[in-house]
């Protein structure tokens, strides 16, 4: 029993470690690619004649606290109205179907081309809706916009003149958090968002590798939805299944750090665990569709395969961690019991590399979005271990979702419920049912809480702060899942 733990736990520190050396090639890509001057070639929107047509698609399905801002904003947008179509896609079920007509209406006296599209039922999701208005969509680009997203006025003219070059099929954009402080869960995911738009999506674009568009706050050309084979909804992450088959099918995508577009984070745990789980069991699940396609590609080079099996494993990396902190209890007594482990546990040590090379790559990206000095990296050892806790705590809802995710088992696409908070501080939408996985953390925070007691039984405290962070990751998952409401 002894030999198979240690064997696991070695397999997961050092899985661990190749994907923290991912990150690290993503790092220098990112480094490399500040040096760079945009020389893309672009449309003259000078020349009314080089401004094309684009259709924004909102989908929206029962957004009764955020349609009236979004339609608000988007009827702001700085583009020729004879260029512009606007689809607004309501899969609805509730009174905001009613509002959001009326306030179509309205927008349409002023001359907006802005159509309501229903559908009878809610066949493929978000991906059925897209596909059912890209069929009478005008435009030959389409922008998407999730219903909480606020694209400045200027957004057009900052995506769309990239198209010049009819080898990209789509342009994506950085999201940017309207209420990042609201509180350490929306702190925690904007530093984690933060990661994913600045350093990841820069690094893989600069290196020619896969990225994905991120289901909102992008832009893609109507040919290469098409040429990919349409949206599909036989995955939770829509976005991510169509970003790599049109990849394969030889599109660039264009990647713009310096456009943010903002939009806001869930502010009740019941909402960030819909979105998590939604989010890693179809990146999961977009590994079983598509990744052997990929490795199988001879025209695909290797650099860009091994990136595209840890982007497309990202969120298996939860399992990997609770597999690694379950351990990590039996191995803190194995290590002071059985001397002859003791050495090598010693050496295995070594693998605790990758938490340098992550707190390296999250120092960039946090000195990118807020500054460097003294103050501010302090602020960000603060937030580095408070993110890495939050993370651990989610471990276990997360890795379920990775698993039903890898073995095919369907679920309906849940969607994040939205709030406006600047205006509303109560939602129809949020479930007020405890979850089962909740009972597992409470559990898991006892029993973290039990590792932290063996360091001072057994004088080794080479674990204790990983402890510490992991008693504090589930009994704040399992608190705000207890207790908060909003």
């Amino acid at each position: 029993m002894q030999t198979t733990i240690i064997i696991l736990y070695t397999l997961a520190l050092a899985l661990v470690f190749v994907y923290s050396l991912a990150q690290l090639h993503l790092l220098i890509n990112y480094l490399k690619a500040q040096k760079e001057t945009d020389d893309a070639v672009k449309f003259d929107f000078s020349h009314p004649q080089e401004i094309p047509s684009v259709t924004i698609q909102l989908p929206l399905y029962n957004e009764l606290y955020v349609t009236e801002r979004l339609l608000d904003n988007i009827a702001q947008l700085d583009y020729p109205n004879d260029k512009l179509e606007i689809q607004v896609l309501d899969d609805s079920t509730d009174e905001s179907v009613e509002t959001t007509k009326i306030q179509i209406e309205k927008l349409q006296q002023t001359g907006l081309d802005i159509t309501y599209i229903t559908r009878s039922d809610r066949a493929g999701f978000k991906a059925g809706a897209l596909k059912e208005g890209l069929k009478i969509a005008k435009g030959e680009f389409i922008a998407i916009f999730d219903a909480d997203f606020m694209p400045k006025k200027d957004w057009l003219h900052n995506t769309i003149p990239y198209f010049k070059d009819e080898k990209i099929g789509v342009v994506q954009t950085r999201w940017g958090h309207l209420n990042r402080d609201y509180s350490i869960l929306t702190r925690v995911q904007a530093f984690a968002l933060d990661f994913h738009f600045v350093m990841e999506q820069v690094g893989r674009n600069y290196g020619h590798h896969f990225i994905n568009f991120n289901g909102t706050a992008g832009v893609w050309r109507k040919a290469c939805i098409e040429d990919a084979g349409n949206w599909q909804g036989d995955t939770l992450t829509e976005d991510l299944d169509l970003s790599y088959r049109a990849q394969l099918k030889k599109w660039k995508f264009k990647y713009l750090e310096g456009v943010e577009t903002p939009a806001e984070l869930p502010i009740v745990i019941s909402a960030a665990r819909s979105q998590q789980f939604r989010w890693n069991k179809g990146a999961a699940e977009n590994f079983q569709k598509l990744y052997w396609k990929l490795l199988k590609d001879p025209s695909i080079s290797l650099k860009t395969k091994f990136h595209s099996f840890f982007h497309l494993l990202n969120s298996s990396m939860f399992l990997l961690v609770l597999v690694l902190a379950v351990l990590s209890v039996p191995v803190l007594y194995i290590k002071n019991t059985n001397p002859a482990y003791s050495n090598y546990l010693n050496v295995v040590a070594f693998f605790a590399i990758s938490t340098v090379i992550f707190f390296g790559c999250y120092w960039v990206t946090y000195k990118r979005m807020h500054g460097g000095g003294f103050k501010n990296f302090v602020k960000y050892i603060g937030m580095f271990f408070t993110f890495f806790s939050v993370a651990m705590g989610f471990s276990v809802h997360n890795s379920l979702a990775v698993l039903e995710g890898h073995f095919g088992k369907k679920s309906d696409f849940i969607r994040t419920p939205k709030f406006n908070v600047s205006a509303i501080q109560d939602n129809k939408y949020i479930t007020r049912k405890i979850p089962f996985n909740t009972v597992l953390e409470i559990l898991l925070c006892a029993y973290f809480g039990f590792a932290i007691y063996s360091a001072f039984r057994v004088h080794d405290f080479g674990l204790i702060v990983f402890h510490l962070m992991l008693f504090f990751g589930f009994g704040f998952v399992a608190f705000k899942s207890v207790f908060s409401r909003v």
